[in-house]
């Protein structure tokens, strides 16, 4: 649905958001983000216009159009844009699994950062890791105990390692469910199977979901 929507208005305002990114035009940024909407929800928002934009820039990126820092600075604008949209978090709640957040050897933190909102706005318990390569997440996980791993990519090559994250919790004896999401595996939805992974999320809005569907509770 959301690459349907990005050939109409939505696709104009994510590249018009995207050019004012790689301008460093926060303003220009901030303006389009609080513009009044149909959907009258940030986090719709957000993933209408901030991901697309943040996704063609992190493909041009890849394709040598751009620079490391322009990829860096577009994702720095954005979360502290985000921050100041999302809901503020609730106290965790019930008998909810402890989930573990991380990037896995990539710079891009956004779509982590909002997964995070959604989760602790639902009540889960967060370990938010940040941005780990694969054997620190694998030692993490199995120090800390955490019922389920989810992991955020921008790029093809950091999402091909979760296939090592799922090798090395399988040697560690630790086989929790594993939770992918980001760019690569939108555009390729055999991925997340490919590389071990027990399901895709194409939002952060479908995250409670996800965990209610792989450990049989509620939302």
């Amino acid at each position: 649905m959301l690459e349907q929507r990005q050939d109409g208005d939505d696709g104009a305002e994510a590249r018009a958001f995207e050019a004012a990114l790689l301008a460093l035009d926060r303003l220009a940024a901030a303006r389009m983000l609080a513009a009044p909407g149909d959907d009258g929800d940030g986090l719709q928002r957000i993933e209408r216009l901030v991901l697309p934009a943040l996704e063609r820039i992190g493909r041009r990126w890849e394709q040598g159009d751009l620079a490391l820092s322009q990829v860096y600075m577009s994702g720095r604008i954005c979360e502290a844009l985000v921050d100041e949209l999302l809901p503020a978090v609730a106290a965790a709640r019930g008998e909810r699994p402890v989930i573990a957040l991380a990037v896995l050897e990539d710079y891009h933190l956004l779509g982590k950062r909002m997964v995070h909102a959604v989760l602790r706005a639902s009540g889960f318990v967060v370990h938010d890791y940040g941005r780990m390569d694969v054997a620190g997440l694998v030692e993490r996980v199995v120090a800390e105990g955490v019922d389920m791993v989810m992991v955020s990519t921008l790029m093809l090559p950091s999402a091909l390692r979760v296939a090592r994250v799922r090798e090395g919790l399988a040697r560690a004896g630790r086989l929790v469910p594993i939770v992918v999401g980001g760019a690569p595996f939108r555009l390729d939805e055999a991925l997340w199977r490919e590389v071990g992974a027990d399901a895709m999320g194409r939002s952060a809005s479908e995250a409670p979901a996800i965990i209610a569907r792989l450990t049989g509770g509620a939302s």
